[in-house]
């Protein structure tokens, strides 16, 4: 079932054709990965699917009633003023009708016996509307992503809005998107602010919810398990892919390459025609000369594949070499207030280890980082920077960028001999050209900031890096271009990420958050995730086996205790069934007496008849058997009934 659709659509940005000619379509529970440069149109591509901005061109068709939902960056919550509410915003109208049936309910309660059958209709209609809309199930959906997003259920319901950072802020906003009914979800970078467990556990919903999503991101490995599309936008055009992120990459490349064979192709072939034609339009041949340049006129041109502007060309570079030891760690001991976040955790750190910083949000990453380069006393223990060793610290809120300066008075200060080329081509090579170098820090986007934030770092010529999610904000080909800077750097590497991708492919070992503590696993991040994936295997076959143990005694159990009641109530069984058979006994003698009482008061009994005075004499005889038989029937009957009642006045657990 088709749930979107768009044909020929387009867009532009003031003069500038932004997005063009653009169509596919989504089914129902299709998973689809958005990815290009910034400023390629993606968001306003979400903008054009919900409604939000008309396309210049173009149509858009969407499934009759069908219900969305999209996740922007900016985090806007309404009048929520609680986690809670802000997570159960896609629930306005249960909201408003759930403070209706509570305030009808309060009312009526306060009228006492004045309640009229009126008003315990209308407050019974509310229920079923209530009920009927979902509004006893619409908590726990919100509890549950709320969870699954690294927040207390509970905590949210009275937890201001006010109190969060601005990560949380983002995971807040994502909490409303997932839990909203929706039959299309649309995400605009939703993996940023989450650590690697809550990616994971966002990946899991996303495919157990069945429904169809389109999600912009620059996450490799989010895209390449989750998405089963890939939309690439890039000069305008918006070309779909099957499979994820690794398979996009190839196809494109293959794309690309066939496009640009088959260009120099016909451009060799026209060369040739062109040259044919030009040697004999006055000659011999010039019937052939002149059709040939007919030919040539018709024949429409390939193109070679668009260019697009080189991702950034980051380079870090040592100033000097530095000793082995980079960092020795000893007894650390990290605290903020009462909380403890580091107890006790020794490591080395060498040349040319890049470090994977591993762990939950919160959890004290970038603590970490800030205690390692002396910004901050630890609680305990001592850090110390071996001999020669120069850092440079990318933090996440990018705090170390100067406030209120230009981009070029940026670099100019960090470089006061450049001359304006310099600075400029220095600006160029992390995207930022022409004007754009005029703009002041505090005017730019998190991704430009990102940008200008290492094109100050790479002056510094540190020998070690210390980087607090550079990725945040940065497209897939800028991440790409840090990866192979990374991977060339001679330096060492503190390495806070999110991304799986990155991670896998530069990191030798992994410093982890993890139970409570901080670990030092040597070996790369690819090892460590085995290694979690093999002890999360174990400790669920575990917990499997743990629950089959508990099920099978529960089991036994509760069959001994069957067998114990059943042993426990055989008295009071035997007891009823012995009162049952005496009173039939009763029954059948009373039957008898009433038989023989009956034929002997036949008057024709007593006619005189030798016969009939014979007849009289046996039944007078069985009456008083049958009588006696009744006495005793009676008495056996008494017996069992106060056996049974003595057995039943006696306590439950003695019988």
């Amino acid at each position: 079932m088709t749930l979107l659709a768009l044909s020929s659509v387009s867009v532009q940005f003031g003069a500038e054709p932004l997005l063009t000619d653009v169509s596919f379509t989504v089914a129902a529970g299709e998973r689809w990965g958005i990815v290009g440069r910034n400023g390629t149109g993606k968001t306003t591509l979400l903008n054009l699917i919900r409604g939000t901005q008309p396309p210049e061109s173009g149509t858009i068709h969407r499934k009759p009633g069908v219900r969305m939902t999209m996740l922007d960056q900016h985090r806007e919550f309404g009048a929520a003023t609680t986690v809670w509410e802000a997570a159960a915003g896609g629930y306005q109208d249960l909201l408003a009708l759930e403070t209706s049936v509570s305030g009808e309910t309060n009312r009526l309660g306060s009228l006492g016996t004045a309640v009229t059958q009126a008003d315990l209709d209308r407050l019974d209609r509310l229920q079923e509307r209530f009920h009927h809309e979902g509004g006893y199930a619409y908590h726990a959906r919100v509890d549950a992503v709320l969870q699954g997003l690294g927040f207390d259920a509970e905590a949210s319901r009275t937890r201001s809005l006010s109190e969060l950072s601005g990560g949380e802020r983002g995971r807040v906003g994502l909490a409303a998107q997932l839990a909203a009914p929706a039959d299309l979800v649309l995400l605009d970078e939703p993996t940023n602010h989450l650590d690697l467990d809550t990616i994971e556990w966002l990946k899991r919903h996303l495919e157990e919810s069945g429904r169809a999503v389109l999600v912009i991101s620059h996450d490799r490995a989010f895209l390449d398990d989750f998405a089963g599309h890939v939309l690439h936008l890039s000069g305008g055009s918006a070309v779909p892919y099957r499979g994820g992120y690794s398979a996009f990459a190839t196809q494109r490349a293959q794309a690309l390459l066939t496009q640009q064979r088959e260009a120099e192709e016909q451009r060799r072939e026209v060369a040739r025609q062109e040259e044919f034609v030009r040697k004999n339009i006055a000659g011999q041949k010039t019937l052939q000369a002149q059709s040939r340049r007919k030919m040539l006129a018709r024949l429409p041109r390939l193109s070679p594949p668009p260019t697009e502007d080189d991702p950034m060309a980051v380079r870090f570079e040592a100033a000097h070499r530095g000793g082995d030891q980079v960092l020795v760690i000893q007894d650390l001991g990290i605290g903020i207030g009462d909380k403890h976040l580091v107890d006790g955790f020794s490591a080395v750190a060498r040349r040319g280890d890049v470090i994977a910083v591993v762990g939950p949000n919160g959890s004290g990453k970038s603590t970490l980082l800030s205690t390692v380069l002396g910004d901050r006393p630890p609680t305990t223990g001592q850090v110390k920077i071996g001999v020669g060793i120069s850092p440079a610290w990318f933090r996440q809120d990018h705090a170390h960028l100067p406030p209120d300066r230009t981009l070029f008075d940026c670099i100019g200060d960090a470089r006061p001999t450049w001359n304006r080329g310099d600075i400029q081509a220095h600006l160029g090579r992390f995207g930022f050209s022409g004007d754009t170098v005029k703009r002041t820090t505090n005017s730019l986007s998190g991704g430009e900031r990102a940008r200008v934030a290492l094109a100050l770092i790479t002056l510094q010529g540190a020998n070690l890096l210390a980087l607090d999610e550079p990725t945040n904000h940065l497209d897939v080909e800028s991440i790409e271009a840090l990866e192979d800077a990374l991977e060339n750097y001679p330096g060492t590497v503190l390495l806070v990420s999110h991304d799986r991708a990155l991670l896998r492919e530069l990191t030798t070992r992994v410093w982890a958050f993890v139970d409570g503590g901080l670990h030092d696993y040597p070996g790369p991040f690819v090892d460590w995730e085995e290694k979690v994936a093999r002890e999360t295997e174990v400790r669920a076959a575990a917990k499997a086996e743990s629950e089959r143990l508990a099920r099978a005694e529960a089991k036994e159990q509760s069959r001994k205790a069957t067998e114990a009641k059943k042993a426990a109530e055989a008295p009071l069984r035997s007891a009823r069934k012995t009162l049952r058979e005496a009173e039939e006994r009763v029954q059948e003698a009373e039957s008898e007496v009433a038989g023989l009482e009956a034929a002997l008061a036949d008057p024709t009994l007593y006619d005189g008849s030798p016969e009939q005075s014979e007849e009289a004499g046996r039944l007078t005889a069985s009456l008083r058997e049958a009588r006696e038989a009744l006495d005793q029937a009676m008495g056996a009957w008494m017996e069992a009934g106060n056996a049974l009642e003595g057995l039943e006045s006696s306590d439950p657990e003695e019988i």
